[in-house]
């Protein structure tokens, strides 16, 4: 009998040990996130679905001179008037979860910003792409007279929301498209408070620190939306091609965009340069990370 039972025992530790190995077999490996799709959060105007790892501090200066219109005279715009800057601090508080804060000269815009990278692509495409969403609150931080005669705190606040679907094509190639919605609570005269827009924008990279990177932005005319008869100043697209040069720690990207704001919103809302008829200007972007 004990022989019976010592035989049954030894056939099923065989038999399980058969399961496992087999059931080891057909298991697959994880499918991770893929490698570096953009190496910055930031691409010119835009934000890209990248956020640094958990518990990473990351400082951002961005600036824009003036328009190249004089050429030399002003040095293409580099000693013009006009110029904008923002620094900005931003912290990784979880796992693609991503908090902010900057200042911005024109206006003195304050603005608190957050970046939620819901998914992200995989390797072998068991999620094909990354998705985030992105918005800030901008306090507007001029002097009281500038919002009128029938003042309110609450006049100098805009918002800002985005959806962002990117891909990494291939080893060089990443692109995304967007949709977002501007709203301000007070606007200028005959300017609508509410916009949505769309844009595509992405990097092409050509050597292991350097990628050619690009943005297109279009606010649109949504009829349901807007709040009079016609659309007066419409604002227009937002274009833009720079250099990308990164690190594990660094990057910085050199650009010409058209647009002349450094807050999404004000862009969106207020761009009136036409980049097909030369408005454009130099600008660039510098971001340093620490981890903790």
């Amino acid at each position: 009998m004990k022989k019976t039972i010592l035989t049954l025992i030894i056939a099923l530790a065989f038999g399980w040990a058969g399961i496992a190995q087999e059931a080891a077999q057909e298991a697959k490996p994880k499918d991770k996130p893929v490698r570096s799709p953009f190496q910055s959060g930031y691409l010119i105007d835009n934000q890209t679905t990248y956020i640094p790892s958990e518990g990473t501090l990351e400082l951002a200066i961005q600036h824009k001179f003036g328009k190249m219109e004089n050429g030399f005279s002003d040095l293409f715009g580099l000693y013009a008037p006009g110029a904008n800057i923002r620094l900005g601090m931003n912290y990784v508080v979880a796992k693609n979860l991503q908090l902010g804060y900057g200042i911005t000269r024109i206006n003195m815009h304050n603005d608190f910003n957050a970046k939620w990278t819901i998914v992200e692509q995989t390797r072998n495409n068991t999620v094909p792409v990354a998705v985030a969403l992105y918005g800030n609150l901008a306090i507007d931080g001029r002097a009281d007279k500038a919002f009128g005669t029938e003042y309110e705190f609450a006049h100098r606040v805009s918002y800002f929301s985005q959806l962002i679907v990117g891909r990494k094509i291939n080893d060089w190639l990443s692109l995304q498209l967007n949709t977002s919605f501007a709203h301000y609570n007070q606007t200028d005269s005959l300017i609508d408070r509410d916009k949505i827009s769309v844009g595509f924008n992405g990097r092409a990279q050509f050597s292991p620190q350097s990628s050619i990177i690009f943005q297109y932005d279009v606010p649109l005319k949504v009829k349901g939306i807007r709040e009079y008869r016609e659309f007066k100043n419409p604002s227009k697209p937002n274009f833009g091609v720079g250099w990308e040069i990164s690190t594990s720690t660094h990057s910085f990207q050199i650009y010409v965009a058209s647009a002349d704001g450094l807050v999404p919103q004000q862009n969106a809302m207020y761009n009136q340069n036409d980049w097909t008829k030369g408005d454009l200007m130099f600008g660039f972007t510098i971001t340093r990370l620490w981890s903790f």
